[in-house]
């Protein structure tokens, strides 16, 4: 039997983002999106549970994309009995930005207010940005309360769960964007030396890999779902 591949969302919590990427999947592989609330915050200890109790009952591969990272990695530290394998798409284990002490105290006073869209298409689309893919994700960011965009930045800037990493048993893939701006390649170098068997396969993409190389980034999800079901 095939495992069930099961994402976890950007910092947008919506899911609605993998739309282009879950098209893209080849025949046979079931997908299952599971959303965070858009009006409530929530941190990351309770959204851990909230992915937790929604997980399926069958042979499941989790693919965690940016925000949800430190979820993906928490659960394959301590996993499920039907966890086969672990994806992880332009991630982190700790705090990916440089003084992130000092952003949290701008973020944590800054008023909770939209950014600018088209400072949000460079950092994360870059040149790869789309009419429709920009229009896209300017709905999705409308559907999501400012204040919960702010407490996610906060926990972003302040997780780590890097004593985690070593329990880590399960097969592990990072997907890492060559161009992102928002992740370093310090983040993908942390996770591979906490974790010696991830394998890491490499992207010309923005932040957003799974929206601008969605048919690329299923194949290669979807040959590591089946090496996980034993295909």
């Amino acid at each position: 039997m095939t495992a069930t591949l099961v994402l976890l969302p950007g910092m947008d919590g919506t899911g609605a983002l993998f739309d282009g990427f879950v098209a893209s999947m080849p025949a046979g592989i079931d997908v299952a999106v599971i959303r965070y609330p858009g009006h409530e915050s929530a941190d990351y200890p309770t959204l851990e549970d909230l992915v937790r109790d929604q997980l399926p009952k069958r042979p499941f591969v989790l693919l965690a994309e940016s925000f949800s990272g430190p979820i993906g990695l928490s659960i394959a530290a301590d996993p499920p009995a039907m966890l086969r394998g672990l994806i992880l798409c332009c991630t982190f284990a700790k705090s990916p930005v440089p003084f992130g002490r000092w952003m949290r105290h701008i973020v944590r006073w800054a008023p909770a207010h939209k950014l600018p869209q088209r400072l949000l298409d460079l950092f994360l689309l870059g040149r790869y940005a789309s009419a429709d893919l920009r229009a896209k994700f300017a709905e999705v960011m409308a559907s999501v309360s400012p204040q919960v965009m702010k407490q996610r930045v906060l926990q972003a800037l302040q997780v780590d769960v890097s004593d985690r990493l070593c329990a880590i048993s399960v097969p592990t893939m990072y997907l890492r964007a060559s161009e992102d701006r928002l992740i370093r390649q310090s983040a993908a170098n942390h996770l591979a030396s906490e974790i010696p068997s991830m394998r890491t396969v490499q992207f010309d993409a923005p932040h957003f890999l799974l929206q601008t190389r969605s048919p690329e980034a299923a194949i290669v999800v979807a040959e590591f779902v089946r090496s996980c079901s034993g295909e």
